[in-house]
């Protein structure tokens, strides 16, 4: 198959029918919820939907929300440039959730925090509404240029129906809103994979041409760190990317502690892993489908599109534009995508400056006022995230500098989160000095890559062939072999080393400077006291390590006694463990309930038992003066 001689169609009026039942059912769900949960004003019901949420809804919810528009359209197009090896991601999906379900989630349930980011919700305020923006805009430019969507008006109601179910639904409206949009993703990836393998003679052909174009070169052991894509950079790096995505990210904690008992949070977690990897396949399989469809004229050399971001869209016009509706299936499931990164960001930012900024200026306010305090907040970061669509608007280039911007910070915040929760020893100054030295590292060597890129032999593209386009001049050199044929500027003498790290182990560089440095400053400034520690909210790696010496376990409990977790919860009885509450009216006395003797003791001057939690397990006693 060869590109079409003639442009592409644009969207007709059933299409636009099609997208727009995304934004009505989407509003629909919100309305919904609104209606059913009038009564319940609670700040918990609307935050965390009364912590009664199952595992099925959550686990769509969270797929939806970490699978956006930069994935459906991206995806396939890493994949049709650099080859399947993109598949590779499962195995770090597993090794993600398996961590996050078994060492992050209990703790933060046993906690029954709301908040992940009590100390540094500014900064990760900031960069989480900039990549809300570059989520919103960029795959909202790459349609518009393909289809002749209408760019603004699609950012405008995205931002408008986003704002509008989180305000009046609440969390348990982002999630079912969320698990439909899920739905509707598989849709559209369905459709482009049945209509796309007709289109190419079928899957063995696809196969086929895949094999000759060396797309289905997916292992490759080469240990390089510079190396953009291997088996290595994939599985380990992309660990360490996801995992800052994941393990700590407020978004997920939210979900997961929305769940009623901690069993539930686990399996949406684990099932959330089978979503995961059902959209990684159908991506990859439009990559290697897209690329037998123009094996021999890639529109991207001819010049049909400007960049590799538009080849789906393209790709999606050219094989499903005499089907009416179905063009705007596929652009329903592109910004299913993006409505649920949206919606997660605004209410997880909305919780963020709630439980702490609000609620620690004005610790009296009533029920209905907090409610509408939150609400206020969904509005008003609703406005800030589509506003700054605007601005990456402005932004060229450095739209590749926002998106990785998320991933810099992920690396040191993982490694933070992990020194208190593994390090019992660990103290304020070296938590925060910590992640200032992998903030440090990691956006030296990020922003490095970004004004230097690494040289073809790191990225290595695979050919692009332009043989078949009728059209084009046999002289014409296709885009994608220039740089090869062409000299580099002159480079700094990191250019070629450092900077040209592959994107995907930035994150353990943050990770590892922060947990390294951090753990440096404790020892000099002198390891926090094991007794200001409550078990239940750490997982100390000293145990695992240290299993034959009390010893050793006592050193990285700071000195007190290392005592089973079975021990402290029969201690305090096994109501701590799944804190929940089965009645809104009961949720004040059920967070009292929770250890409230024990979280007087440790946190001296918490106004109230109610909702008050450890922020920052393993260094909680000083966390909380700062």
């Amino acid at each position: 198959m060869t590109v079409s001689e003639s442009p592409v169609g644009t969207f007709v009026t059933w299409d636009y029918v099609v997208f727009a039942l995304l934004f009505v059912v989407s509003s629909g769900i919100g309305v919904f919820f609104a209606i059913k949960e009038r009564n319940a004003v609670s700040s918990k019901d609307f935050l965390v939907g009364g912590r009664q949420m199952t595992c099925v809804p959550v686990a769509l919810s969270l797929t939806a929300s970490f699978m956006s528009a930069v994935t459906v359209l991206g995806a396939p197009a890493d994949v049709y440039r650099f080859g399947a090896s993109y598949i590779l991601y499962a195995i770090a999906y597993t090794f993600v959730v398996v961590v996050t379900a078994e060492l992050f989630v209990p703790v933060f349930y046993t906690s029954g925090i709301t908040s992940t980011y009590e100390v540094i919700y500014r900064p990760v305020s900031f960069i989480t509404i900039l990549y809300t923006g570059v989520v919103v805009y960029a795959p909202a430019l790459a349609l518009n240029q393909v289809t002749g969507f209408n760019l603004w008006g699609s950012i405008v109601a995205t931002g408008i129906v986003c704002t509008f179910y989180c305000t009046l639904g609440g969390l348990k409206a982002v999630v079912w809103t969320d698990a439909f949009q899920m739905v509707v993703m598989v849709m559209g990836f369905l459709s482009v994979l049945i209509q796309g393998a007709q289109s190419v003679g079928g899957v063995e052909a696809m196969w086929s041409k895949a094999q000759t174009g060396g797309r289905l070169d997916v292992f490759d052991f080469d240990p390089n760190p510079l190396r953009r894509h291997t088996f290595w950079t994939l599985s380990i790096g992309g660990t360490f990317t996801w995992l800052g995505i994941y393990g700590v990210n407020q978004s997920v904690i939210q979900r997961c502690i929305s769940c009623k008992t901690q069993t539930h949070a686990r399996l949406a977690l684990y099932l959330n892993l089978l979503g995961l990897v059902v959209i990684l396949c159908c991506a990859v399989f439009c990559g290697l489908i897209m690329y037998a469809f123009y094996a021999d004229c890639d529109p991207w050399s001819a010049g049909r599109v400007s960049a590799p971001d538009q080849l789906m869209p393209y790709f999606v016009m050219e094989i499903l534009g005499e089907f009416p509706g179905l063009p705007g299936l596929f652009v329903a499931c592109a910004f299913s995508g993006t409505l649920s990164t949206v919606a997660a960001s605004i209410n997880a930012l909305a919780t963020v400056t709630y439980e702490d900024f609000v609620k620690h200026c004005w610790a009296n306010l009533s029920n209905t006022a907090t409610t509408w305090t939150i609400k206020g907040l969904c509005v008003i970061f609703g406005i800030a995230c589509t506003s700054m669509a605007v601005v990456a608007s402005y932004m060229g280039g450095i739209v590749q500098a926002a998106l990785s911007i998320h991933g810099m910070c992920g690396g040191p915040m993982l490694g933070m989160f992990s020194l208190g929760i593994l390090f019992p020893c660990a103290n304020s100054k070296g938590a925060i000095g910590g992640f200032i030295a992998g903030i440090t590292v990691a956006f030296w060597a990020g922003i490095g890559a970004f004004i230097y890129p690494a040289p073809p032999f790191n990225s290595r593209p695979l050919p692009l062939i332009t043989d078949g386009c009728p059209w084009l001049n046999s002289s014409i050199t296709p885009a994608t072999d220039a740089p090869f044929l062409t000299s580099l500027p002159p480079r700094p003498p990191l250019a070629d080393s450092w900077y040209s790290l592959s994107y995907l182990y930035l994150s353990a560089v943050g990770f590892i400077t922060t947990l390294s440095v951090g753990l440096l400053i404790t020892s000099l400034t002198g390891f926090n006291k094991g007794n200001n520690v409550d078990p239940l909210l750490v997982r100390p790696v000293g145990n695992l390590f240290c299993f034959w010496s009390e010893r050793g376990k006592q050193m990285c409990w700071g000195g007190a006694e290392a005592k089973p977790r079975e021990q402290v919860r029969s201690e305090r009885g096994s109501h701590e463990i799944e804190p929940k509450c089965t009645d809104p009216k009961d949720e004040g006395q059920s967070s009292k309930a929770m250890g409230k003797e024990w979280l007087e003791t440790t946190r001296t001057g918490a106004p109230d038992g109610e909702e008050k939690c450890y922020s920052n397990s393993g260094f909680v006693s000083e966390t909380h003066s700062f």
